[in-house]
């Protein structure tokens, strides 16, 4: 009897032990910090290329202890730096968020505009106009945004990346602060009024100590470049080299080509741009408290220099290579700071790209594989012949960029033939010149439904009001570009749209998927984790695999 008696209190014991514990059961995950890392211009290929070098607490720790994407694409076109940036963090693509490139035309401004520039507001930390800029253009929420408001404001969040736009349009809309680098004469971090009215003592105290001084300092590899053997040779005719100096060729002594090379925006183009960024990720974590309370705080940290590394040297240059391992290095650095000052474990992390690139045209034509430059000059020339002979004037289009056409809308109503007459006369021209692999309307991008293919990917890109007139494709390989040296982005083939996407940390299963995700799945995930609205403007989904 005695017994029974004790078995049916362990049980009763048991049992409201259990439903205790599932009263308590959150159906979201509270990391203290959501760390968001791009990757600017990387491909998902530099994972596996350099697998071997890398060290086991940066890359290979998201890896081993998160889930991998390895099919992850970009979605739509153009793929470029801010449109990347804004897709990552709205959940949507510049069809909604109307970040439709770095530059655009503005049609209602009459010229061309950047991304981020906002005339209202004032620089801080530069005596220069570097910081007049602002969220203002982006037309959507961000999950930063959805966090600010979700916590009533009291969750923090930061951007910090040496470009203002990798910084500003993940920080979103109601960021406690944004941060950028100028370069030039002044090395500093800088702000704008739009954030707050002065800068932070911390940051002054960083911008006066000797942080981007102490990499002044020659770029030599980081292990021996005859073990660089995923790389092509380092002396070739397909990488650019720095103005004073005579061939693209280790070791690149900063000191020396300082002056010639902008001074401080040298740093911008070394992996050595990547370490002064995670120094001053470090420092705001400090200054600002991030990851001290249970309110989930950001920092949606870019790293730029692979952008301008690749710009420069190309996929398959022996300095791509180095920038990836010494980028290694410093993601490992980073995450054993978090682990020490926030808790290991206590953080939730997601990395991936703004874009990728392709390999450097001229390179790919000695290897025999299609590829090459379009020329604006043998494009332009018969296309505006045609005009001139169909329509009886060669100043119908009035701006070119992000491979979109403009027309003059002036010119058309003085000529009184409509719009789409002359779209479509041009789409027919154009599908006859060389390279160019497709070309749609504006009209066709507005009133008919694409699902699949890269008129798909151009009408996710097509924003209603800022987009233009007539879409170009350029065939597979091909850049407008008149340099023979480096890398770029744009289109919407694999080359740019295959970008890594892991996750790792609080609420993150361990694992990997080929199955095909898309760049506005990456907020949608997080917000999922974190039990927190979608972003507004929100067209991705989130990926089930990837959480707890």
């Amino acid at each position: 009897m005695k017994n029974t008696y004790l078995f049916g209190l362990l049980f009763f014991s048991f049992v409201t032990l259990q439903a205790q514990k599932k009263s308590e059961d959150q159906p979201f995950t509270k990391p203290k910090v959501v760390v968001g890392i791009v990757v600017d211009q990387m491909r998902y290929d530099y994972l596996n290329r350099f697998w071997d070098k890398y060290q086991d607490g940066g890359f290979k720790r998201m890896i081993n202890e998160g889930f991998n994407c390895k099919n992850n694409h970009f979605n739509y076109i153009p793929t470029k730096t801010a449109a990347g940036h804004a897709s990552v963090y709205t959940g949507s693509t510049p069809k909604t968020h109307g970040i439709i490139g770095n530059d655009w035309y503005d049609k209602n401004e009459d010229r061309s505009v950047y991304c981020t520039e906002d005339a209202t507001v004032n620089s801080l930390g530069t005596v220069t106009d570097a910081g007049k800029m602002s969220p203002r253009r982006m037309l959507s929420s961000t999950m930063t945004d959805q966090l600010k408001l979700a916590t009533a404001s009291k969750g923090k969040v930061i951007g910090v990346s040496l470009k203002d736009r990798g910084s500003i349009l993940p920080a979103g809309h109601a960021a406690d602060a944004a941060y950028w680098f100028q370069g030039k004469e002044e090395g500093h971090w800088v702000t704008s009024t739009y954030y707050m009215e002065e800068l932070p003592k911390w940051v002054e105290k960083f911008n006066k100590s000797k942080a981007a001084e102490n990499y002044k300092k020659a770029w030599k590899p980081l292990y021996d470049i005859d073990t660089y053997t995923e790389s092509i040779e380092d002396n070739n005719i397909y990488e650019g080299a720095f103005s004073g100096e005579k061939t693209p060729t280790f070791p690149h002594d900063l000191p020396k080509i300082w002056n010639e090379n902008g001074k401080f925006d040298l740093l911008k183009g070394v992996p050595f741009g990547n370490s002064l960024t995670v120094d001053f990720a470090e420092a705001a974590i400090e200054g600002e408290d991030i990851g001290k309370d249970n309110i989930t705080d950001f920092i949606a940290i870019s790293f730029s220099a692979t952008d301008y590394v690749g710009h420069r040297f190309g996929v398959s240059a022996k300095e791509t290579e180095d920038t990836y391992l010494r980028l290694d290095q410093d993601l490992a650095r980073l995450f054993t700071y978090l682990d020490k000052e926030v808790g290991k474990g206590e953080y939730t992390v997601f990395l991936t790209a703004d874009h990728a690139a392709v390999e450097v045209p001229s390179y790919l034509e000695s290897m025999e594989i299609p590829g090459g430059y379009f020329s604006k000059k043998e494009f332009f020339d018969p296309l505006n012949a045609f005009l001139k002979a169909k329509f009886g004037s060669d100043e119908l289009i009035k701006n070119f960029s992000n491979e979109q056409l403009f027309l003059d809308q002036d010119v058309v109503k003085a000529l009184g033939v409509s719009a789409t007459e002359i779209e479509e006369a041009i789409v027919n021209e154009v599908k006859n010149y060389e390279n160019v692999a497709e070309a749609y309307t504006g009209t066709a991008m507005r009133n008919q439904e694409f699902t699949k293919g890269l008129a798909s990917n151009l009408q996710m890109g097509y924003n209603f009001n800022r987009s233009g007139d007539v879409l170009l494709v350029l065939s597979p390989g091909y850049i407008p570009s008149s340099s023979r040296t480096g890398t770029t982005h744009g289109s919407g083939y694999a080359y740019d749209t295959h970008t890594p996407l892991l996750f790792f940390g609080k609420g993150i299963n361990h694992g990997e998927t080929v199955k095909r995700t898309e760049i506005p799945d990456i907020a949608n995930t997080i917000c999922s984790l974190l039990g927190i609205a979608f972003p507004s403007g929100k067209s991705g989904e989130p990926i089930q695999e990837v959480i707890k």
